[in-house]
Parts: C-alpha cells; sequence; structure tokens
C-alpha cells in the first residue's frame, strides 16, 4: 500500500514537472508570437552590445531605401574625423546635383545650379530631411564623384562585415529616378539591397562610433537656408520622435526610407532607463497587408514595446569574481606556489526577465602564459592578465551578436589577484634537489613494490 501511495506521489511530481515546463515553453513561445512583425524582413538588437533579441528573414537581401543615407553619413562623419572634410566647406552644385534636386516628391531641399552650400547644411539636409540633391552632393565632396563614392561604400560594407549588402547609389532612390545618369557601372533600375542584420549592423557602427549623429537625426524640425528667399522648412520623416505625430518616449533616431521596391522601411533607436535598442522594419505592413507610413511605425513600436517591457540590464557576474574549480593557478619558479585569480571588472548585459539564472561563466586562459600542464611562471604582477572570462547560456541557442567587438562587451580580463615574486637562486636550488630525491624516493618505492 504504502509502495502503491509512493509511486502516485512520484507520478503528480512528474506531471507538475512536465506542466511547469510545457507552460515556461508556451511562455516562451507566447513571447515569440507577440514579435511577429509584419514586415518582409526585421531585427531587434542590444544598442550597445549588438546583442539579437529578435529577427526575421535576418540575412535576406531587400530594398533600404533611403536607410542608405546612413552609409553615406558614416563616411562623412568619418572623413570629417580624418580632417577630409571640414564642416563649413563650401559645395559648389554640379549639374547632376541640381537636376535630381529639384522634385519635391523625391524628398529634396532644391539646391541653386550657382549656389554654394557649407557640409554642415548639406548634411543636416540629408539626415533629418533625406534631400537626396544634397546626398549626391556630399558624395561628390567625400568621392569626388558619386560613382567613385559608390566604390567607397562597398568598400566600407565589406570592412564591416556586411555579407548581404550592395550599393548602387549614395541616396536610396531607384536608378530610375536619375534619368540615365545613374553612377557608373550601375544598371538603369537597380536598387540599394541589404537585410535587416546588415542594417542593424551598419546603425550599431553609426550611433556607437559617432554618437552625435543622433543629435541631428534627433531634431524633429529645422528651416534650410533661413532668412532667404530659398527658405524651407524640413520636418523629420521620423515621425516617432518623442514630438511628432507617433512620438515614442526615448526614441532619437534613425532613417526612413520609402521607394516601390523597398517598401516603407525603417531603422530606429531609443533609448530609456540605461538600456538601448536598435530596431529594423523591412517593407513593412499592417495587419491586412498594406504597407503605410504608420506600418513602419507601428511595427516597430511592436519590438521596442517588447524590449523595454521583457528586458533588464543586469549583472551577470560581479567584480572580482572567481570561478568554482579555478580560483587559483598553480605558479612555478615563484615564492608562491600558485596564485589566486577573479575578473578584473563586472559583466553587465540585458537580458530577458528572470534568465540571469540560465547564464554560465566560461573561463578562457590565455595560453601563452600558461604550459602545458597549465601552470603560471614567477614573477607575476598582480592585475597582470591571465586570460578572460565570458558568459553562455546553460540552455537555448547560443547568444549572437552583430559584431566581434560587440561579443567582446560581455567578456571581462581574468587577472592575478596579488603579486607573486620569483624565488631566489637558492630557494629554486633547494627545490630542485627535493624534487630529485623525491622524483628518486618514488622510483625505489614503485621498484620494491614491484618485487612483491
Amino acid at each position: 500500500m504504502k509502495k502503491h501511495v509512493f509511486q502516485k506521489v512520484v507520478a503528480g511530481a512528474m506531471a507538475m514537472f512536465m506542466f511547469v515546463g510545457l507552460f515556461a515553453g508556451a511562455k516562451q513561445a507566447n513571447a515569440q508570437a507577440s514579435l511577429n512583425v509584419n514586415a518582409d524582413g526585421a531585427i531587434l538588437v542590444d544598442g550597445e552590445t549588438g546583442k539579437v533579441l529578435y529577427e526575421k528573414n535576418a540575412d535576406s537581401p531587400l530594398g533600404i531605401a533611403s536607410m542608405t543615407k546612413m552609409m553615406t553619413e558614416y563616411l562623412l562623419l568619418d572623413a570629417v574625423k580624418q580632417g577630409k572634410v571640414k564642416w563649413n566647406q563650401e559645395y559648389s552644385v554640379s549639374d547632376l546635383v541640381y537636376k535630381i534636386s529639384q522634385p519635391r516628391d523625391l524628398s529634396n531641399v532644391p539646391l541653386r545650379k550657382d549656389g554654394k552650400y557649407s557640409v554642415r547644411e548639406l548634411y543636416e539636409a540629408m539626415a533629418i530631411y533625406s534631400a537626396n540633391g544634397a546626398t549626391i552632393a556630399l558624395a561628390e565632396v567625400i568621392g569626388g564623384s558619386e560613382s567613385n563614392f559608390i566604390k567607397m561604400m562597398n568598400e566600407k560594407a565589406k570592412k564591416l562585415g556586411l555579407k548581404h549588402t550592395k550599393f548602387v547609389n549614395s541616396t536610396g532612390l531607384n536608378n530610375k529616378d536619375y534619368h540615365g545618369e545613374q553612377p557608373k557601372g550601375t544598371g538603369a533600375d537597380e536598387e540599394n539591397m541589404m537585410s535587416p542584420r546588415d542594417v542593424a549592423t551598419l546603425a550599431f557602427h553609426l550611433i556607437n562610433e559617432y554618437p552625435d549623429v543622433l543629435k541631428t537625426a534627433s531634431t524633429p524640425m529645422k528651416v534650410f537656408r533661413e532668412g532667404t528667399d530659398d527658405r524651407i522648412v524640413m520636418k523629420n520623416w521620423n515621425w516617432m520622435l518623442p514630438s511628432l505625430v507617433y512620438g515614442y518616449q526615448g526614441m532619437d533616431g534613425l532613417k526612413t526610407g520609402t521607394t516601390d521596391l523597398a517598401g516603407y522601411c525603417f531603422t530606429g533607436t531609443a533609448s530609456r532607463d540605461g538600456k538601448r535598442f536598435i530596431t529594423v522594419v523591412q517593407h513593412a505592413v499592417d495587419a491586412s497587408g498594406k504597407g503605410t507610413y504608420k506600418s513602419r511605425f507601428d511595427e516597430t513600436k511592436k519590438m521596442l514595446d517588447y524590449a523595454f517591457s521583457n528586458t533588464t540590464k543586469e549583472e551577470i557576474v560581479p567584480k572580482h569574481y572567481q570561478v568554482k574549480g579555478h580560483k587559483t593557478i598553480p605558479v612555478i619558479k615563484g615564492k608562491d606556489d600558485q596564485v589566486k585569480i577573479y575578473t578584473k571588472s563586472a559583466i553587465d548585459m540585458v537580458i530577458e526577465n528572470g534568465e540571469k539564472k540560465n547564464y554560465k561563466p566560461v573561463l578562457v586562459l590565455d595560453k601563452k602564459k600558461i604550459n602545458k600542464n597549465g601552470e603560471l611562471t614567477a614573477p607575476i604582477k598582480k592585475g597582470e592578465k591571465i586570460g578572460y572570462l565570458t558568459i553562455e547560456p546553460q540552455k537555448g541557442d547560443k547568444i549572437s551578436y552583430l559584431t566581434a567587438e560587440g561579443q567582446k562587451k560581455v567578456q571581462v580580463d581574468m587577472v592575478a589577484a596579488q603579486d607573486v615574486e620569483k624565488a631566489n637562486w637558492f630557494v629554486l636550488m633547494m627545490r630542485g634537489i627535493g624534487h630529485f630525491f623525491g622524483d628518486l624516493w618514488d622510483g625505489i618505492s614503485s621498484t620494491v613494490t614491484g618485487w612483491f
């Protein structure tokens, strides 16, 4: 009878564990379902590390339209940093720039044929108002011609590790809008293509290497050529900026895009409570399958709401953390025969709520510092790097990052916690003698044992 009761208890417990497991799985599945973004491609990443939190067709090349201008911004800011271009540098309008800048239906600030404009004016027109003529003007400033600038764009894409990217112009227009004057070597109906992961990677580099870009990108309205007959009010196309139509708290970038091929696209970024996220939607549509200005912002809001509500930035590993089983490393030729090691700093990471226990520390020792027996050689200085510590999930998929640099933000140096001085020659000699007689005695003992 007791055995029967025991079996019932065990069966009940197993059923409960299975129920909890199914419930947890269902909870996770529902979380993913809540991020069923209505777009051909989408991605959500942590803006500090590039950790991928959600993706849909992330490696499929898709149209990007004016999100292209993020690469033009990147190359411009890089050129300014290197001193190759000055903000107050003046530009004289070329025939191509004049022609492209006139049609207002292409998003433009019309430029005068005999006009001169500063690089800063053109940059603000591009970043705030997505002005196409101003963008080509900047391409000419940086590359000498737009055709040469396209080569620079594609070369930079390779250096940034963008594997599913092809640029055919600096603006994001379809080449047909150039009316036969598109960049040399490109097709008359070609358009720029990037995967969501590549777009997010470009945005990640842009805002982390040149954070001042957000000051311009977050400007809701600016007047171009104030006080002149060419005065134009430039209203930002990012309608999710806090003061605009679909205002979103913390939104401060980055770039919209729309063409027939690309549909309604948007690369957004927002920051709250010490967390920043980057989102990308390409060919966004509403629930009925129709693409609209609103649909790209609705789908972006869906991802950002999820990120801010369902993630937290936590300390996964504290400063001076010691790995169980590896709190010390053996040392040879030192006054001490071992040294304590710990993390130089803490590891903070954005994780899904309640997932902290799912991460385990992984210690990687520097093979150049330790011998084949896993020993360090004295002398050792306090704070000397011995290796590094990173973290991995105990279950589920491995953590995915946009870049190797981002991944390094969740690994910290393992360092020596104390000095270990090198032993003097007498101590080393006596140890050597001790080891000799120890080995000799072990040999004699083994031989004698063998006799019996």
